[in-house]
Order: structure tokens, then C-alpha cells, then sequence
């Protein structure tokens, strides 16, 4: 007897080959998960067995075979006449009385008896397998209702296996046609187009970093997302904070959201509308912060039963305001990487910038913008066409395997043109707003996406490098290599690289890029009196009525990505070191500095921490810290105080920052301090004391060891790391450290750039050398050999 239909409580992932992909795990979770709290909607599948009977009652397997035997295999130019005529033959054939008939029956014990609103999704036997996603590749039709339209949309689902995207998937993949069938899977309707929905992947799509899941979200129907309309909020949740029941949100997007898919009722057809976002609605973010963290705890447990790396749907109810899980499959670009293999790319030069974007891929292409509307207008595209166009959806998929590259208005990492790009291996920038405005059709340009999650499109053809490197290949010397970082878009990239942890995070830079406004200027924002300036921090502190917290958030955000990215490493984040004409460069600084005949010997560093004219903005500072440590719990980030001139000022700090419940030791805190004045090396010891570890930053040491203004063209060659005096100060911090038991590190491009600095500093016994990430590979060459050159000295000294 042929079995038509399952229930999902009588389906598991172990039915791929009955209820395909899709079915089978949404069965596996209804059984598995739904007693652990995930919340999938209740359902049931056609089986492939209800798929072959169709075909077979209605004498269309042969014809089919016979069609696909003349697909050009070498052009497709024949792709959308064969498509067209498959599809018409399954269109044509008709139901059997009893396949219409149980499909009716398990629709009314689903709906309770009445004809409550359903998903209708395909779901293909040979669906996501390690190697193929078909994502995007057969039809879904949502909010249908009643008998006779249930009917039509599992035809049209039995249809879309032979969409021309789909045919050429399995082309792509090798799949046999007729090897290929199609499960419907009916599924209650969760009414998101009266909340939101969306996507999530259980590791970072782009780097493939697995301790983050990252989610995102539109209003309304999840159809934007994929199509890549619209750009949607993200949500970067660090798993081991998740695990711990600490607050686990470590970056927060807020996308632009402006269109709201919802279903329109037209006759009795239900068609889907996109309607203007209202501005209210765009600047709130679609998820609480509890409503993450549920959904970002259920696709961890997803990814435990798993035991991989997963790709989500999710949707809220509108009407009950109920999360559920509407999807999962496997995460497909990842799984078979060699995370020891890194190619990396590197632009040597810039033209002119012309748009930017959310960056898929870290692959820089040069090509020929190619404008296209739509997949029709494709003409003679090939490996040197960057395509650019408003949005992508899945019926441009055939396209995107012979061109070098894709650009986008529309569209975040998770829509399906970032999906397939990544699948593909093809670098593209979406979201970008106004590609089509500011590249021209046919002129030459360069996609880079080699920069971190910001894409760069650039006027001409740019030079760039590539390189492959194995770090399986790489030996790790005894003296700690860490990084020097400040941009938290590279950190989980970076974190591949042959690491200690990071030496030097340096705060000014996520202020600069990501506050943008001066800490002060939102403490006293009332009394700033530039209209414009104020204009400026309302429209960015949007959606924050204490504006602090914006600066709190912000700065959190960025320390958090970095940290998290090398966690358990240590990272060692630097309380900000602008100088005060610095400062002033920040929205609504010139208020608040002095001005400074000289500010490189000026108001900057451990001074500003306890003055007046600071010491609100320094509790910013803290407050952001505590949250990254004490909320998060990410306990791997280390405090560093720069500049500070006098035992006295250290103290001074170090109670400033108890004041705003940041207290040395306490929860395991460790505060460091720069030595780059002279008086650091005079009173090491006295200094070691009051902190607990030491970093050279040979920069500001060597000028104020020689009397060189660093930024000084006149003076710039004096300037020189590698003077003996210079070297004379580093050695007799690094003894005074060895004196005091603590540990001392240094930060600079000298050892990378000299191999024989390498040999001074390891001969003297430092205890770890950070790095910026383009001199790490070469900064571990250097120490290596200046290891063995000492050993081989001692072997000599002791025969």
C-alpha cells in the first residue's frame, strides 16, 4: 500500500528520501525539540512515493526524461523553453480521487476541522546534502486557505522541481533528474506579515567563525530577506555567553526595513504586497533583546541535535506574539573548509570610491559593470561581467556562476544573492543603496570585499594581491605573538590567523568609526549651542533617549566583536589615547578640548581620566568595559592605561575607574599599563606595584627618548627604534619586569620590519610582541629565527 502522507510526529531527518530535506527536518524538530522549548508549527508532508504515482498516473515520466535529454548542457540557451514545458506537463496532469482526498483529510485534522491558513513548501528528496543548499531552488506559497486552493499550491510545489534555477542546480551538482522527487510539506501559518521574520546561520556566514550566531529580521514577511529588498536588522550572539546565561548580544544592525511584505486578498486568490515602512517602524529594531536570545538558544539547540552548523527560518506571530522555527537545513560553504587554508587578498591601490555595501566573501575581482534589470536582459555575460543591479532573487541563480562578481542596491548578508554568492564562491556587495546611480553600465571597476563586512566598489582597475596561506605550516615560537587590532569588522577573520590573543586593542578607532560623537557631547548635550551639532547626534542616537547609552552600546558593540572573536585569549583593550585635536575631530568635540600648541606632549592619556574636563566621559568608557566583562562575560578582556606619566596619576586612575565599578583584581580584572615615558623605565618597579603588566609602545618611547617629534617630516630621520638609547630603555624595562615577576609585552611594527630588532627583544626576554595583522606572518618568521640563532648560542656557551 502506498503511504502519501506523514505527519510530521511520524517523520524524521532519517526520511530524507520519503519527505525530502526541508519536511524531514522540521519533522526530526517537532519530535526532538518541541519538548526542549523550540516551537515548530504542527504539520504533515506528501511523500516522494505520492510525487512518482502522479507522474505515473498521468504517463508524464518518460515525456519528462525525453524533454531534459535535449537541455543544451553547454550554453542553456534551451534552459527556459525546457523549464517551461516540464513545468507544463505536471501542471496538466490531475490528482487521483484518493491522493485529493487524504491530502483533504490530514488538512482538517490539522486545522481542528476548520480551514485555518497553511504554509505550502517544497521540499526535494535529495535536498541538502553536505554539498548543495537548493536554496531558493522550488516555490513556497504562503497564507492559502481551503480545499481547493491547498490543492493548487501542492501542484504548483510538484511543479517548481522543474523551475529552470532548479534544473540547473542539479545540473551544477550532479544530480540525476529523474532521481529527484518532490515532497509538499503543509504547514500552520505563523502570521509574521502582522509581526517579522527571518533568517539565522549558527556560525558568521562570511568567516565561518563558529562561536556566533548571527540572526536577521524584516517586518512582515520573510520574502524581503530573501529577495534581498530590503536591508534587514542583524543580531551577533556569542554562543559561550548564550551558554553561560550571560547577556549574549554582541552586535546589534539596524537595517534600513523599508518595505513590509503582507498578503493581499485579491478575490479569493492571496497575493503578497510590499507597503512602505513607517519611519517609526524602521528606526525600532524588529526583536527585543529576549526575543534574540530565545531565538538565538533554539538554533543552538538545533545545532547541537545537528551536530552542525545550521541555517535557519524563524517567524513571530502577529496575532498570539509567538516565536517560531519554521526552517532548518544545513549550512552548506563551511562545513568542508580547510580552516588551516586562507587566501587573502590585499589592495595595493584605490580609485575613486563609488558605492559601498554589506560584503559577501573576502575576494577582490576587477571586471565590466554589466546593468540588468532582470535575468532576461543577461546577453553575453561572462567571467569579466560584475553584475549590478537593484536586487536578486533566486531566478537569477543560473546567471551568477559565469560572472566575476555581483553588486546590489538591496539586500543583507543573509538575502538569498548573499547565500548563492557564497556558495559560489563569488565576491559580492549588497545593500549598497545607489550602485545603480554611481557606476556606470560598461565602464570598469573593482569589488572589494577584502577590507572586512564593508564592501568597496571602486571607479577603474585597481591592484590588488592574493595569497594562499597554510597555517598548518606554521610554527608558533616561545615568545607569545599577538595582534594589534581596532576594526571589529576583521576580528573573526583575523582570529584564524596564528594567534596569542590581542596585545593591543585600540579603542579611538571604534569611536571614531562607530560612536562618532564625542562622549562628552552626550553627557552635556543640553548645553551645546551649534544647532547643527545637535541636529547631527539626534538623528545618530536615534532610538536612544539617554544619549549615553548610545555611546555605551556603540563602544560595548565594537570591544565585544574583537574580544569574542579570540576568546578565551586575552585581549588587552587601551582606554582611549586621542590626542585632544583628535578629540576635537569627533561630532561635537570642539566643545569640549582645549587647544594645545603641542598635543602629542599634551592633555592625553591617563591625565584626561580623573580631570574635570573628562572623567564623565572616562565613566563611558568603564561602563562599556564592565558590560563587555561582567554582562557578557567575557572575562578575556584586559584593561590598558596609556600615557601615564607618574606613579601618582596611576593611582589616581586605577581609583577613578574603582569609582565606576572597574576595581583592579575583582572579578578577576587585570590592569596593564603602557610604558612609552621615560619615567615608566626609571620607576618600573615601583610602578609594577600598582599594575599588573607592562607594554612597551617603542613609538612614544623612542620619541621621548630622543627628543623626536614622530609626526615631525623635518626630524622624521632621527627617528629611529633601533637607536641604542631607544633599545637601552626597552632593556631596562623588560629586566625591571623580570625583577617584579611581571609580564611585559611589546607593540610595534620594528620587529617585523627588522629582524634584528626580533633578535634584541628575544634575547632580552620579552614575554609576547603584537602585531599589526599584514606583518603577523612575518613578525613570527623573525622571532623564530632569532629563537634558534639563541639556542644555538647557549648550546655553544655550555660545551
Amino acid at each position: 500500500m502506498e503511504v502519501r502522507i506523514k505527519k510530521f510526529s511520524e517523520i524524521g531527518i532519517k526520511d530524507i528520501g520519503i519527505v525530502g530535506g526541508k519536511n524531514a527536518s522540521l519533522g526530526e524538530m517537532y519530535n526532538q525539540l518541541s519538548v526542549k522549548g523550540v516551537r515548530i508549527p504542527n504539520g504533515y508532508a506528501t511523500t516522494s512515493g505520492a510525487f512518482w504515482e502522479f507522474l505515473k498516473e498521468n504517463n508524464i515520466q518518460d515525456s519528462l526524461k525525453d524533454l531534459l535529454k535535449q537541455l543544451d548542457k553547454r550554453n542553456y540557451s534551451n534552459l527556459k523553453t525546457i523549464g517551461e514545458q516540464a513545468r507544463a506537463l505536471i501542471l496538466n496532469g490531475k490528482f487521483s480521487s484518493i491522493l485529493i482526498e487524504e491530502i483533504a483529510h490530514a488538512y482538517m485534522q490539522l486545522s481542528d476541522n476548520n480551514t485555518k491558513e497553511v504554509a505550502v513548501r517544497s521540499s526535494a528528496t535529495a535536498e541538502d546534502l553536505p554539498d548543495a543548499s537548493f536554496a531558493g531552488q522550488h516555490d513556497t506559497y504562503l497564507n492559502i486557505k481551503g480545499k481547493a486552493a491547498l490543492l493548487e499550491a501542492v501542484k504548483k510545489c510538484f511543479a517548481s522541481l522543474y523551475t529552470n534555477r532548479a534544473i540547473k542546480y542539479r545540473e551544477d551538482k550532479g544530480f540525476k533528474h529523474d532521481n529527484v522527487a518532490l515532497s509538499v510539506g503543509v504547514q500552520l501559518m505563523v502570521r509574521s506579515d502582522k509581526a517579522c521574520s527571518g533568517v539565522g546561520f549558527t556560525i558568521e556566514p562570511e568567516s565561518g567563525f563558529e562561536n556566533v550566531i548571527l540572526l536577521s529580521g524584516v517586518w512582515g514577511l520573510g520574502e524581503n530577506i530573501v529577495q534581498g529588498a530590503v536591508n534587514p536588522d542583524e543580531f551577533y550572539v556569542f554562543k559561550p555567553s548564550l551558554k553561560q546565561n550571560k547577556y549574549p548580544i554582541i552586535q546589534k544592525k539596524m537595517g534600513d526595513k523599508k518595505l513590509t511584505m503582507i498578503y493581499s486578498q485579491e478575490k479569493e486568490q492571496t497575493t503578497t504586497i510590499n507597503l512602505k515602512t513607517s519611519k517609526e517602524k524602521q528606526e525600532q529594531f524588529v526583536l527585543q533583546d529576549n526575543e534574540v536570545v530565545s531565538l538565538a538558544y533554539w538554533a543552538q539547540l538545533i545545532e547541537d541535535h545537528y551536530q552542525k552548523p545550521m541555517d535557519i527560518e524563524w517567524a513571530k506571530d502577529g496575532i498570539t506574539n509567538q516565536l517560531f522555527i519554521t526552517q532548518a537545513r544545513p549550512e552548506t560553504v563551511h562545513q568542508t573548509r580547510n580552516k588551516n587554508m586562507l587566501i587573502t587578498y590585499k589592495l595595493i591601490e584605490k580609485g575613486t570610491l563609488l558605492t559601498q555595501g554589506n560584503a559577501v566573501g573576502s575576494k577582490i575581482k576587477t571586471g565590466i559593470a554589466c546593468f540588468l534589470k532582470t535575468p532576461k536582459n543577461a546577453g553575453q555575460l561572462d567571467q569579466n561581467s560584475i553584475i549590478v543591479t537593484d536586487t536578486i532573487t533566486p531566478d537569477w541563480d543560473p546567471l551568477l556562476k559565469r560572472v566575476a562578481g555581483i553588486v546590489t542596491n538591496k539586500g543583507g548578508r543573509t538575502s538569498h544573492a548573499a547565500i548563492v554568492a557564497r556558495e559560489l564562491g563569488v565576491p559580492a556587495i549588497v545593500g549598497c543603496g545607489n550602485a545603480t546611480t554611481t557606476i556606470k553600465d560598461g565602464t570598469t571597476i573593482t569589488l572589494s570585499c577584502a577590507q572586512g563586512k564593508t564592501g568597496f566598489v571602486y571607479q577603474g582597475k585597481c591592484k590588488f594581491e592574493k595569497e594562499e596561506i597554510d597555517f598548518s605550516n606554521i610554527n608558533m615560537p616561545k615568545t607569545e605573538v599577538k595582534m594589534i587590532l581596532a576594526d571589529p569588522e576583521n576580528a573573526f577573520q583575523l582570529s584564524y590567523y596564528p594567534n596569542n590573543g590581542v596585545g593591543l586593542l585600540r579603542m579611538e578607532f571604534i569611536i571614531t568609526h562607530h560612536v562618532k560623537v564625542h562622549p562628552m557631547a552626550l553627557v552635556k548635550f543640553n548645553d551645546i549651542k551649534d544647532a547643527s551639532v545637535k541636529r547631527k547626534i539626534m538623528n545618530i542616537t536615534k532610538g536612544y533617549d539617554n544619549k549615553q547609552d548610545y555611546f555605551v552600546d556603540k563602544l560595548s558593540q565594537g570591544i565585544a566583536t574583537i574580544t569574542a572573536a579570540f576568546y578565551p585569549k586575552e585581549v588587552i583593550v587601551r582606554l582611549s589615547d586621542f590626542k585632544t585635536n583628535e578629540y576635537a575631530n569627533l561630532i561635537g568635540g570642539k566643545n569640549f578640548e582645549p587647544q594645545e600648541e603641542n598635543p602629542m606632549l599634551g592633555f592625553r592619556g591617563a591625565s584626561r581620566y580623573y580631570s574635570e574636563l573628562y572623567k564623565d566621559g572616562f565613566a563611558l568608557e568603564c561602563k562599556a568595559i564592565k558590560k563587555v566583562r561582567n554582562d557578557m562575560g567575557l572575562k578575556n578582556l584586559k584593561v590598558m592605561v596609556p600615557f601615564c606619566r607618574t606613579l601618582e596619576e596611576g593611582k589616581k586612575v586605577l581609583t577613578s575607574m574603582k569609582e565606576n565599578n572597574l576595581t583592579r583584581s575583582e572579578n578577576g580584572l587585570e590592569v596593564y599599563t603602557m610604558v612609552e615615558i621615560p619615567s615608566n623605565v626609571i620607576l618600573a618597579e615601583a610602578f609594577a606595584e600598582i599594575f599588573d603588566g607592562f607594554s612597551i609602545g617603542s613609538n612614544d618611547l623612542t620619541q621621548l627618548t630622543l627628543g623626536v617629534d614622530r609626526d615631525s617630516e623635518l626630524l622624521g630621520k632621527l627617528f629611529d627604534e633601533n637607536d641604542a638609547a631607544a633599545k637601552q630603555m626597552i632593556k631596562m624595562a623588560i629586566q625591571s619586569a623580570h625583577k617584579t615577576n611581571t609580564k611585559i609585552g611589546l607593540c610595534g611594527q620594528a620587529p617585523s620590519d627588522f629582524p634584528d630588532f626580533a633578535s634584541f627583544l628575544v634575547k632580552e626576554g620579552i614575554n609576547s610582541i603584537s602585531f599589526n595583522p599584514d606583518a603577523l606572518l612575518q613578525g613570527i618568521k623573525n622571532i623564530n629565527k632569532a629563537e634558534k640563532i639563541l639556542v644555538k648560542k647557549r648550546l655553544v656557551t655550555n660545551l
